[in-house]
């Protein structure tokens, strides 16, 4: 029984260091704003016909993932490059 909780107290400790240091903000609000914006006529091209088959697929990935980093100011590229656009705390 005591050792069950102590494999999850130190699970959760882990779990939240790893939390932590793997999805730290990265993103600033300006460049929130510029995928979202990118994202949104990306997505009005392809409805409008303008861009169709498999490049309009692609497009349509590619701006769903911009506002699923965008929403969570996370982007793993960044993290890879050592970019952050994150305006640092004060």
């Amino acid at each position: 029984m005591y050792r069950n909780r102590l494999c999850s107290c130190i699970n959760n400790k882990i779990y939240k260091k790893l939390k932590l240091t793997i999805m730290k903000k990265n993103m600033g609000t300006v460049d929130r704003i510029v995928r979202l914006l990118i994202a949104a006529v990306l997505v009005v091209l392809y409805f409008n016909n303008t861009i169709t088959g498999t490049l309009g697929i692609v497009l349509m990935v590619l701006a769903a993932v911009f506002v699923l980093t965008s929403l969570v100011s996370f982007c793993p590229l960044y993290t890879l490059f050592g970019l952050n656009t994150c305006s640092a705390k004060k």
